[in-house]
């Protein structure tokens, strides 16, 4: 067999290319609706899009480039049955759209219209070369063809770079059917070599491997996947595992779910490929194709969210049932969705109502205190943490997150002792973690204390981060506080390269320049610090600082000068 190529190249092979239409003009009466609904598609706005692409239909039904945007636009909201509708005039005109196409064949297999997906695919009609030989084959056991479906998962296994397609294809096929051994030869990678299953492939595998009785093989596949880290789903699943339960076979249950898989997988591989737009066509089909599919409308929520179309991402993270594993992540989702659309206590009401129904839940508490310390609350991000803290059973490294955010609350709060403690906890789950180092180390600069051990664990943290500005600000900083100007400038400088608009690496460098008697070009830093809006405080002191200089400002401030040589005059 040829060179395997990694699953997101073959997702990516299957995908096809899309067909963009030659733009036609709209008809004269039309041109106030296709401008408006091209404006909405810019910004993604699917709903007032698929409103103004409607009613250019209704006006000029014949013109392809208005009835594909429709097409697009009702697709993106997961109407696909509408998205069908129009696509069956593009169809009728004899246009040819991919996109048209993607709606035409998810309306007729919901339909469970088997035998004319199969005669319309063999009449030419395509979503993309590779992904329609998985959809016939799917609509080959929809309409009751089996052993034709197995041939066409054959024939696309022997085809170069789509060859894993097909085989794990052919394996769900067959654990649909009740063939439980035909499965997990081929999962199991004997059949042809490894398949590099995604985590659904994994849970499909185990549910597999226990439908043979094989519980233990099932519990060693998850563990040597995932490890200690399984989410809520997964940790079900191997707590019925050991338990001697026998996992139904849920990961496909029929051709539908079969091409609804196909859509998802694509998705998920075109996912941060190709415009967020373009991929949530692929997971609203596979939604539709089976509805309450949770990693579908999961991805769809996501892509959703990254397109800032808040309110549609709430919508979709709403449809996690209750009682579903992913109903505390598809609950956080929806709470950061409403934040970022400006509805902050509703985010917050919602982490808190869930903090109640899963009380027992760590992630829940520090997402709750992550929202409330943005919005410098800080006295209630701490209780979120101290909860998320409590719920913490053993040490783990990836706590050291909890105890760093817990840190910062509490040194804002004033409680510095608390707070020290939380970083120095932080260190010990993470040895060498450049934030943690930084963050302590800076504030013991600011507050003249330990000097040496805060320069230390500054130079740790730059070794670690040697690009990132603020590191090398602090470090440029304590070194100026320790009395070592030159080095100072060196670090100083090196920052401001990196952040040549920050107010308080700006401000630092100035200071810098002052104290090695380079005064033309301290005031010059200064004077660039202000053009940044430093906060309140800092605008003023360094007003002073250029009315009167870095060491009257000092004095004023019941503090010892610096000692200048004032080497440019």
């Amino acid at each position: 067999m040829a060179d395997r190529v990694s699953a997101k190249a073959l997702a990516l092979a299957i995908a096809g290319l899309g067909v963009t239409l030659p733009a036609a003009a709209p008809a004269q009466g039309v041109a106030g609706s296709y401008l408006a609904g091209r404006h909405a598609s810019i910004y993604s706005d699917f709903r007032a899009a698929a409103d103004y692409y409607g009613r250019a239909v209704m006006a000029d039904p014949s013109n392809p480039s208005i009835l594909e945007s429709a097409a697009m636009s009702y697709m993106a909201l997961g109407e696909i049955d509408k998205a069908a509708s129009v696509a069956r005039r593009l169809s009728f005109l004899e246009v040819k759209s991919q996109i048209a196409n993607m709606a035409l064949i998810a309306d007729e297999l919901k339909n469970e219209e088997f035998d004319r997906v199969l005669t319309e695919m063999e009449g030419g009609l395509s979503i993309g070369e590779a992904m329609d030989p998985l959809i016939v084959a799917w609509a080959q056991i929809g309409a009751g063809r089996m052993s034709d479906a197995l041939d066409t998962f054959d024939t696309l296994a022997d085809k170069e770079g789509v060859e894993l397609f097909g085989l794990y294809h052919k394996a769900l096929a067959l654990a649909t059917v009740g063939d439980f051994e035909g499965a997990a030869e081929i999962l199991s990678g004997d059949t042809a070599g490894p398949l590099n299953l995604t985590r659904r492939g994994i849970v499909a595998y185990a549910e597999v491997l226990s439908q043979l009785e094989r519980n233990q093989e099932a519990i060693d596949l998850i563990d040597k996947a995932f490890g200690d880290g399984l989410d809520p789903e997964l940790q079900d699943m191997r707590d019925d595992l050991a338990a001697g339960e026998a996992l139904p076979f849920t990961a496909i249950r029929n051709a539908k779910d079969g091409a609804a898989e196909v859509f998802l997988v694509v998705a998920g591989a075109l996912q941060g490929e190709t415009a967020d737009g373009y991929t949530l066509l692929y997971s609203r089909a596979a939604e539709y194709l089976r509805p309450g599919f949770v990693d579908a409308i999961l991805l769809s929520a996501n892509l959703l969210e990254s397109l800032e179309r808040y309110e549609l991402a709430t919508e979709a993270y709403s449809r996690i049932p209750r009682d579903h594993p992913a109903f505390a992540a598809a609950e956080l989702g929806r709470a950061e969705a409403l934040h970022k659309s400006g509805k902050t206590e509703a985010a917050i009401e919602v982490m808190e109502q869930l903090t109640r129904l899963q009380p027992e839940n760590p992630a829940i508490y520090v997402n709750l205190g992550d929202t409330l310390r943005g919005l410098e609350r800080y006295e209630e991000a701490s209780k979120a943490y101290d909860s998320a803290v409590a719920l913490f059973e053993e040490p783990a490294t990836g706590q050291w997150l909890v105890y760093f955010a817990r840190g910062i609350t509490h040194e804002r709060e004033g409680r510095w002792e608390q707070a020290e403690n939380d970083f120095r906890k932080a260190l010990e789950l993470n040895p060498g973690q450049p934030q943690v180092l930084n963050y302590l180390g800076y504030s013991f600069v600011e507050m003249g204390e330990n000097l040496d051990e805060a320069l230390d664990m500054i130079e740790q943290a730059v070794a670690a981060s040697p690009n990132s500005g603020y590191i090398i600000d602090s470090l440029g900083w304590v070194q100026f506080q320790m009395g070592r100007y030159d080095d100072a400038v060196v670090n100083l400088e090196r920052a401001a390269e990196l952040m040549a608009v920050d107010a308080v690496v700006n401000d630092h460098l100035g200071d810098a320049y002052w104290a090695v008697g380079r005064l033309v070009e301290a005031r010059f830093q200064w004077k660039r610090a202000l053009s940044f809006e430093p906060e309140d405080d800092e605008a003023e002191r360094i007003r002073r600082k250029l009315e009167v200089g870095l060491d009257a400002v000092l004095q004023q401030e019941g503090l010892e000068p610096i000692r200048i040589s004032n080497t440019d005059g």
